[in-house]
């Protein structure tokens, strides 16, 4: 008879089963993997090594005993080997350092307590010993002994040369016995380094060593600031001379450490005189040391890696513009020296054509970029001022042209308009330089060779650039020139219009990016002739209708059939001219009610005349993407409108009825029924509570319940024809009329028969809306009602909240709180179904 046992343990001899069958494979292919290893590691000729046949598996003992601890086995892997080399260079290190300090302190401390002879014998037996031994520990392949006695040995010389300051020379300049000093160690480890080459450290430290002497024979002989320039330079020259030949890592990046060190000081102290200088021939020898410097940077760059040789092209580049341009600057008026370095900038990249390297040429590039950006930037200051001037006009509207002319009119009439007569010089030649290269970019690469190779995206760049500039340049000259207000404002439209037209025609050839730096060039020059405007009324009527105009015509040209005019950014760009047109118009209601004497609020239904256009445009234009922003547009000044006649209610009431009106007559359109059919009953019911309001109307009801009788009596009738229709739609505007001004009378109504008849009434029609399944009878009757309960229980919940304790308040708030945290879930379903039960009603 077999024994079956329960299914529970069962299943628990399966699972051991199992995890012994799973450890029985772990084991078996970890062997295979070591008997692989074992029979891949023999090379050729060799034989395999004897092996146990089955060593143990790891963590148990077997018969053969503990498998071995070679690095060969995978069971148990040794430790890796310490790093030798490294502990002996460490050890090495230490020792050296500990000899140098030794070495000092004797120096130092004990160097008086020893007579001449032995001074120097001690010194010289030192030293002698330390530069010997390298050459033998070298022979012997102790090298890494031999960097540290090397090390030593040069500590060693630096006193050497200490004490013989002390013992031979004491009475001579510290100064110059340095840099002489500096000069024999320098050549002393040279020679060293060329006879021991294996060492690593002297060539190095004699690059390290060549720095000094110049710069301190210079401040020993208490020479100017050009002496240090020539000092500093020519020590840069050393240095590149190394950096160049020398082959070694550690060398040549020691002296390329010290040509950044000594030939950017001696540039930069070069710059400070040439700028400094107050006359063309003070700045010829600070610019002949920019020149020097620029060619020791392109002699290094052509040896050098592609990063550092664009760097050593544009450091040529700006020393070259530096030195010419502040000979010719110091001879021009102080404003248009930035012209000069810009046109030094422009010549400059005639040396792309120059056998320089790419790498150089690329640096040459990035240099005269750097000194146009710079000359840029001095220039936008009077463009800021262009640009945030006009806002001057909001505090003085139809004042009069301002004193001063247009420099009166933007506020700056007291600015050195002298000095700053150069901007939109500066910006003209930029932008026409940056518009020929777009105009003729093909050419362009094909003179610049391999140097240039910019993508499509970089013309683009140029392009708006281009157009930037020259618009901010145009922009500027009627203050630099100081011209009349008038001409000012007919200028600055005729470019806003030529900056438009330039932005149409981009966008009909597809460029872009220069379309849209124009666009946004003509928005803003748009802006500030408008506020420019606002001084005088002639003035505003001509400048906003031209705009009206432009903004049109824009609009009209851009709807031209093709593929381009059907692009995002083509329909994006035709939306904002046509809202900016309606702005326009706006704004030309708004004088022409000023203009005839008409008060803020009677200049409303002008405004009107606005959306009413823009609605017949509308449903002309029907599905056109520019519809919907020209309607929004539209609205948004009948809004304007509406917000204008809130100081006089009876004209709000007669601006709300005719938005009313309009947004009837936009709902007759398919496409806008379903909103502008909500707005229009909105707006139509609002019109007859403020005509109530406005009349002192106490007892609305009389008023509006003439209206709600006949309007719930069409809601019955169409639900009737159309048993889908909205409650809304049927009874929510007839019970609105009256419901709404009804509960605003109850609030004010100190006696409790309004409210009692108010609430019967709210609580009829929300059992209604609950028994019927109407919406819009249980939102509204409900909502009422609440508010109406609320007004007659406010006084109680005032007094009792006076008479309760302070922290009656938190607690009861607390206890809420826990009981709806508590709850969280319970509630959030019964509000979802609430949301589905007021979803399913008509």
């Amino acid at each position: 008879m077999e024994h079956v046992p329960p299914p529970a343990e069962e299943l628990v001899l399966l699972d051991r089963e199992l995890a012994r069958l799973d450890l029985r494979r772990s084991q078996l292919l970890t062997r295979r993997t070591w008997l692989l290893s074992v029979l891949q590691a023999p090379g050729p000729g060799q034989t395999a090594p004897h092996t146990p046949r089955f060593p143990p598996p790891p963590g148990r003992a077997g018969p053969w005993g503990a498998a071995p601890a070679s690095p060969a086995s995978p069971f148990r892997p040794s430790a890796p080997p310490a790093r030798a080399r490294g502990a002996q260079n460490v050890l090495l290190t230490l020792g050296g350092l500990l000899l140098a300090i030794a070495a000092i302190a004797f120096t130092l401390v004990s160097w008086g307590q020893m007579g001449i002879g032995g001074r120097s014998a001690v010194l010289t037996a030192l030293t002698v010993a330390a530069l010997t031994a390298p050459a033998v520990l070298l022979r012997r392949g102790l090298s890494s002994t031999a960097e540290a006695l090397g090390a030593l040995a040069s500590v060693l010389m630096v006193l050497d040369a200490v004490a013989l300051y002390l013992v031979a020379v004491p009475d001579a300049g510290g100064l110059g016995y340095a840099a002489a000093a500096s000069a024999v160690l320098a050549v002393l480890w040279a020679a060293y380094g060329l006879l021991l080459n294996r060492l690593r450290l002297p060539l190095p430290l004699a690059v390290a060593g060549a720095q000094l002497p110049l710069v301190l024979w210079a401040w020993a002989a208490e020479a100017d600031a050009l002496v240090f320039s020539v000092a500093l330079l020519a020590t840069a020259a050393l240095d590149c001379a190394v950096a160049v030949w020398f082959k070694g890592v550690a060398v040549r990046v020691t002296a390329c450490v010290g040509l950044c060190a000594t030939g950017g000081a001696g540039l930069l102290v070069a710059l400070v005189r040439s700028l400094s200088a107050v006359a063309p021939a003070g700045a010829v020898a600070p610019g002949a040391l920019l020149l020097a410097g620029a060619v020791i940077a392109l002699a290094g760059a052509r040896r050098a890696p592609v990063t550092v040789a664009v760097a050593a092209g544009a450091v040529a580049g700006l020393a070259a513009v530096a030195a010419v341009g502040a000979v010719v600057a110091a001879g021009v008026p102080g404003g248009w020296a930035v012209q000069v370095y810009l046109v030094c900038a422009g010549l400059l990249l005639l040396g792309v054509r120059a056998p320089l390297g790419r790498p150089a040429g690329q640096g040459l590039v990035w240099a005269a970029g750097s000194v146009t950006a710079v000359s840029v930037l001095f220039s936008a200051a009077p463009v800021a001022v262009v640009l945030v001037g006009p806002m001057a006009q909001l505090g003085r509207l139809w004042a009069g042209a301002p004193e001063g002319g247009v420099r009166g009119a933007l506020g700056a009439a007291d600015l050195p308009w002298q000095e700053m007569a150069v901007a939109p010089v500066v910006l003209l030649s930029v932008a026409v330089a940056l518009g020929a290269a777009f105009r003729s970019w093909d050419g362009v690469m094909r003179w610049a060779g391999p140097v240039l190779s910019p993508g499509p995206r970089w013309r683009a760049a140029v392009g708006a650039s281009a157009v930037l500039l020259g618009w901010a340049g145009l922009t500027v000259l009627p203050p630099a020139f100081d011209v009349s207000f008038t001409t000012a404002v007919a200028l600055q439209s005729v470019l806003v219009a030529g900056v438009v037209i330039v932005a149409v025609g981009a966008l009909g050839r597809g460029t872009t990016g220069v379309a849209l730096t124009a666009g946004v060039c003509g928005s803003v020059g748009a802006v500030g002739v408008a506020l420019l405007s606002l001084a005088t009324e002639p003035a505003t009527y001509a400048v906003f209708g031209a705009l009206l105009l432009l903004f049109a015509g824009a609009a009209t040209a851009l709807d031209a059939p093709g593929e381009p005019s059907r692009s995002p950014v083509v329909v994006t760009v035709q939306a904002v001219v046509t809202c900016a047109a309606v702005v326009c118009a706006a704004v030309l209601a708004v004088a022409f009610g000023a203009s005839v004497g008409l008060a803020s609020h009677e200049t409303a239904p002008l405004l009107l005349v606005v959306p009413a256009l823009t609605a017949g445009l509308g449903a002309r234009l029907k599905g056109h993407p520019v519809a919907l922003p020209l309607e929004l547009t539209g609205g948004a000044v009948g809004l304007a409108a509406v917000v204008a006649a809130l100081e006089d209610p009876p004209f709000l009431a007669l601006v709300l009825a005719l938005c009313g009106v309009l947004a009837a007559g936009t709902a007759l359109r398919p496409e806008r029924r379903e909103v502008a059919g909500y707005l229009a009953t909105a707006l139509f019911v609002l019109a007859s509570w403020v005509r109530l309001s406005a009349s002192g109307v106490s007892s609305p009801e009389a008023y509006t319940l003439p209206v709600t009788v006949p309007a719930l009596v069409i809601g019955v009738l169409r639900r009737r024809r159309d048993a889908a229709a909205s409650s809304w739609t049927a009874y929510g505007a007839g019970l609105a009329v009256t419901l709404v001004p009804a509960l605003i009378a109850a609030w004010g109504d100190p006696h409790w028969l309004r409210p009692l008849l108010l609430g019967a009434a709210a609580l009829v029609i929300t059992l209604l809306g609950a028994r019927l399944r109407l919406q819009a009878l249980l939102v509204l009757g409900g909502a009422v009602l609440a508010l109406d309960a609320l007004h007659e229980l406010a006084p109680y919940v005032v007094q009792v909240a006076g008479a309760m304790p302070r922290w009656v308040a938190p607690a009861l708030a607390g206890v809420l709180l826990l009981a709806v945290g508590a709850t969280y879930e319970k509630r959030l379903r019964d509000a979802r179904r609430l949301r589905d039960a007021l979803g399913r009603m008509r």
